[in-house]
């Protein structure tokens, strides 16, 4: 029996699961895997499939209609509505399956407090910076590696308290968000700090994403640099 995605947790770190449910069917609307007319299954079989009840499943149907990504009509189902771009935890996040969407997690590596080094680019108005190394998860496949700088004026980042989203946990823990990005992607050599877990060894070229992020307040706040297995993910970035 196929195992369900979704991470529960006793710590404050994990989304809700019906939030994570949310998440997953907002990516597969964005992917095309369900497009606009598409009628959902009943809500019962819906749930089973995302291994939950009837009412937490419900939940995760409340925050797309909220949105206008579905439409529930009364005696027929749940349809999607899809068109018009949808803010949603994940939707600064371009890394996708290459059969489409995926929920995202990430596992921590190393948070470390440190002063900037010489290969970093520009950002910023610190010397120093919290440095996270983390793998991340599409659907529990290792599918990158990402290094994330913030700059030591945005404070400095509680490991305990650390989400699967940063740009969530900016939000909800620093009192900032960020307002947009730039990425730059090319190709680049596995780190040698990669963890076994992840499918390619160290030196290996594979597919390689550098983003500068913007905060509505501070001004260019994050530097970071992601390896991503191009075997099994691609990045997307839609137009509408």
């Amino acid at each position: 029996m196929t195992q369900p995605i979704y991470e529960k947790s006793a710590a404050t770190t994990a989304l809700p699961i019906y939030v994570q449910i949310s998440e997953v069917l907002i990516r597969e609307i964005a992917s095309g895997q369900l497009i606009d007319g598409t009628r959902l299954p009943p809500e019962r079989e819906l749930a089973k499939q995302h291994f939950t009840t009837v009412r937490t499943l419900r939940k995760a149907l409340d925050i797309l209609e909220e949105k206008g990504l579905i439409e529930r009509i009364h005696g027929s189902g749940n349809y999607v509505r899809s068109g018009a771009a949808v803010d949603s935890i994940y939707s600064m996040f371009r890394l996708e399956l290459r059969s489409g969407g995926g929920l995202p997690t990430a596992k921590i590596i190393s948070v470390d407090d440190m002063t900037k080094t010489a290969d970093l680019p520009p950002f910023g108005t610190s010397d120093t910076a919290t440095r996270v190394r983390r793998i991340r998860y599409l659907n529990r496949v290792p599918i990158a590696l990402e290094e994330i700088w913030l700059d030591g004026s945005a404070g400095k980042i509680d490991p305990a308290k650390l989400s699967d989203s940063l740009y969530r946990y900016y939000k909800m823990q620093l009192g900032f968000w960020i307002s947009r990005a730039e990425d730059y992607v090319g190709v680049g050599t596995v780190p040698d700090w990669a963890p076994l877990d992840f499918p390619l060894p160290a030196e290996t070229h594979t597919g390689f994403i550098e983003r500068f992020s913007h905060s509505d307040q501070i001004g260019t706040v994050e530097f970071s640099r992601t390896w991503f297995d191009h075997t099994t993910a691609r990045y997307v970035q839609r137009l509408k």
